[in-house]
């Protein structure tokens, strides 16, 4: 797929970076050419100076062939525009916005540009490692009766099988973040320090999921 970037700070060029890295085509458009350096020498994209949501601008990115398109510079009024560019002058399905205003982010998700709220998302990242008991859930379906949420385990749990935390429990875990990366349970794996346990449970039993993690695995038995 050929995917359009706006915006070449921290976020655009680590997105960027990994997109080719999957094996994507990339173009970077932003109005400042010195941003581009972020990118490295190992990128082969293309490299665009320009108004993000100028048309001239983002057909020289290839904004007609793209698949995708990610507004994710420091302006929250260029990235919808330029978003709405790529939504309906060129038909771009999949497109999103950083939005660092969450007020703004709602009404825009409300017209149909999927946004990322940065100051909610990092608001929410913060509460989730300050008090893991209480935070909002990672996802939740549009009912909100199943959740999938980072729970807060004893550390005794390190070194059991995720199977007996599963028992004690009565939940699935869905995925661990292990060294900063997502990783799918097995049968015969094991909790390490620093895992952090994404479990996929019903809302009404968070409370009872949570405190069979806190108590640890030899009260219940394992």
């Amino acid at each position: 797929m050929h995917i359009v970037i706006m915006g070449c700070g921290r976020v655009g060029s680590a997105l960027a970076r990994a997109l080719e890295k999957q094996g994507h085509s990339v173009a970077v458009v932003d109005q400042d050419p010195t941003s581009f350096r972020r990118l490295g020498a190992g990128f082969n994209g293309r490299r665009v100076t320009g108004v993000g949501f100028d048309q001239d601008t983002l057909k020289e990115a290839g904004i007609e062939e793209a698949g995708a398109f990610a507004a994710v510079s420091s302006g929250d009024n260029s990235n919808i525009i330029a978003a709405r560019v790529a939504r309906e002058n060129f038909g771009v399905e999949n497109v999103a916005a950083r939005i660092y205003d969450p007020r703004r982010a709602e009404v825009y998700q409300r017209l149909g540009i999927p946004t990322v709220a940065t100051v909610r998302w990092t608001a929410d990242q913060m509460l989730r490692r300050l008090l893991p008991s209480g935070s909002e859930p990672l996802w939740q379906d549009p009912s909100g009766a199943v959740q999938l949420a980072e729970v807060a385990y004893n550390p005794e749990w390190v070194g059991h099988r995720l199977s007996a935390l599963e028992e004690a429990s009565g939940t699935r875990v869905a995925f661990l973040t292990r060294l900063g990366e997502g990783v799918l349970p097995s049968s015969q794996m094991v909790v390490q320090e620093g895992d952090l346990v994404h479990v996929m449970l019903r809302r009404a039993d968070l409370t009872t999921v949570e405190a069979a993690f806190a108590r640890g695995p030899e009260q219940e038995g394992h």
